[in-house]
């Protein structure tokens, strides 16, 4: 047999292999090995737990959000309504307090018409007594005058009580 380099290869490599196997360092490496498979798995773990915390986060925030808005959104709408209503409601007021004082005024054109027809009446009636005073005094006698004054007097009072009513 022929010992050559090989051989001492092969010896050497199954020493190394043997020393490696006593020491046990397969065992070692297989430990730390397991152990950062295991470290990994935690922070995976961790991470994954993380992960559903932030999206439970989001989630939560992204409804607050939605419920904020829909908030805000109400409350514009009901701003828009009240501003309509209060529009509307100071319009109505315009519209009505314009149309009383429209009333008014009529009412006041009313009665100074009525005034000022009245006035005319009877300065119209003083002037038509005067002159008939004037005629009669001087055309008729003292007997017929008590009694046409008489007479006229009352159908005077008569179209009066007529006008005024």
């Amino acid at each position: 047999m022929v010992i050559d380099a090989t051989f001492w290869v092969a010896v050497s490599f199954i020493i190394f292999f043997g020393g490696l196997i006593y020491l046990k360092i397969p065992q070692k490496i297989n430990e730390i090995l397991n152990k950062l498979i295991s470290d990994i798995k935690n922070e995976i773990d961790e991470s994954e737990k993380l992960r559903a915390e932030a999206k439970n986060l989001l989630d939560n925030a992204q409804q607050k959000l939605d419920t904020a808005q829909a908030v805000s959104n109400e409350i514009l709408d009901q701003a828009k309504k009240d501003s309509d209503k209060l529009i509307i409601d100071l319009n109505e007021k315009f519209h009505n307090s314009s149309e009383i004082k429209k009333n008014l005024a009529e009412n006041k054109i009313s009665q100074m018409k009525e005034a000022a027809i009245k006035e005319i009446k009877d300065a119209s009636i003083k002037i038509t007594v005067d002159s008939v005073k004037k005629i009669i005094s001087t055309s008729v006698d003292k007997s017929k005058l008590d009694g046409l004054f008489k007479k006229n007097l009352d159908e005077t009072k008569e179209e009066l009580k007529k006008i005024n009513s």
